[in-house]
């Protein structure tokens, strides 16, 4: 397929962000998280257990930290990386399509996790390139937009299967799917990746390169950040599924998550970018904590919907501080760095399913697993914002 004449950096601002929020849109929105509203839908459907639809979520969750060790290797062209894992994404998306319908139904955990590989070097190689592209025409106060497709990607997934429960699963997955497919195609054909052999920093550098000094609490706050974040964003819909079945109603959590998540950024973009990325960051996980904590007060849909918008708002919020920053302590080569972030990430939202299913139906101190689960990422959280905002006081903090 052949691609377009006009080499990438010579794209216009305007279309680089675009392509960047489009690429998270999908990479994030149905490659990560689309099996988040799905998945009631799915038990509905009988197409798998709850047991099956928790070593779905957990495999994506692995695959995602696999993808995050080998991202690195993009170093010298992010956007070939980008391009490989938006076609990747539409594959395996489309084939969950027929699981139940021709596939066994342990192949939606192989592809799950094969998502999941593909969604990490989507979002390592997004921002890999888009924001050395804004850094190089020295417009880096303009690369947060691009995490609004994220939220957007989010917001967008939720919205189609709520408005689309009425259908069974297995159609909105094709759906999905073939949006995918398209946005691969636009990128593939708008955007060219620089030639094999053409002399930059980052072609130069080493993937394996050494950790920038100062960054080793950054990358545990961000795997904080994974742990934390991912009690509500796996099992919201969920929960709200127990509260009430009308797919109408429980099926609204998830694009509350999305929307809080693009108007943060938003916010965040235009009135916000004076502020330091380690207050930015530390303020975020603060309001994060109190997210993690409502489950945990009052199980109630109200409570679950604030949820939703706190964790949500600050989601992006967090990532785009943590990855921002990755690009300041590393401006010649983000990507090992960015990589190495998103890996401790990974780690870090196995572990929260991890414990939960270590505590199992047990309860601690009348506690069952979802709570202790809620709890630890609480405090988790709130010890690393403080952590943040400390360091934001040091002499050429960020």
């Amino acid at each position: 397929m052949p691609h377009s004449s006009r080499p990438a950096s010579d794209l216009p601002d305007w279309l680089i962000l675009v392509l960047g929020a489009m690429a998270l849109a999908l990479a994030m929105g149905i490659g990560r998280f689309a099996f988040t509203p799905l998945m009631p839908l799915m038990l509905r459907d009988g197409t798998l257990t709850a047991a099956q639809g928790a070593e779905w979520a957990m495999l994506n969750y692995v695959g995602y930290l696999l993808g995050a060790l080998t991202a690195a290797r993009f170093s010298a062209q992010p956007l070939r990386g980008l391009q490989l894992a938006l076609y990747g994404v539409a594959a395996t998306t489309l084939a969950v399509a027929w699981v139940g319908q021709g596939l066994p139904v342990w192949s939606g955990a192989l592809l799950r996790t094969v998502a999941g590989v593909f969604s990490a070097w989507a979002l390592v190689c997004t921002s890999s390139w888009c924001l050395g592209e804004m850094a190089r025409r020295h417009l880096s106060h303009r690369g947060a937009w691009i995490y609004v497709g994220v939220g957007k990607g989010i917001a967008l997934a939720g919205v189609v299967a709520w408005l689309g429960g009425h259908q069974r699963a297995q159609a909105l997955w094709l759906e999905f799917g073939v949006v995918t497919l398209l946005g691969a195609l636009l990128l593939h054909f708008l955007a060219r990746p620089s030639p094999p052999g053409t002399s930059t920093a980052a072609s130069r550098a080493t993937p394996g390169q050494a950790t920038p000094p100062g960054t080793l609490g950054l990358i545990v706050c961000y795997g904080i950040f994974g742990f934390g974040y991912i009690m509500p964003a796996t099992f919201l819909p969920t929960l709200a599924r127990q509260q009430i079945s009308d797919p109408m109603v429980f099926g609204l959590t998830w694009p509350l998550f999305g929307a809080a998540a693009a108007i943060s950024v938003a916010v965040a973009a235009l009135w916000m970018s004076g502020w330091s990325r380690h207050r930015l960051w530390a303020v975020a996980q603060a309001i994060m904590a109190i997210g993690t904590l409502m489950p945990l007060l009052h199980p109630a849909l109200w409570s679950l919907a604030l949820s939703a918008v706190l964790v949500g708002g600050t989601f992006l919020l967090t990532t785009m501080g943590g990855l921002q920053l990755a690009r300041a302590y590393a401006p010649d080569n983000p990507t090992p760095l960015l990589a190495r972030m998103t890996v401790a990430f990974a780690a870090g939202q196995i572990l929260g399913p991890l414990l939960v299913r270590a505590i199992g139906e047990q309860r601690w101190l009348g506690w069952d697993a979802l709570a202790w689960g809620h709890a630890s990422a609480t405090v988790l959280l709130l010890l690393t914002a403080a952590w943040l905002w400390q360091a934001s006081r040091q002499p050429g903090a960020a």
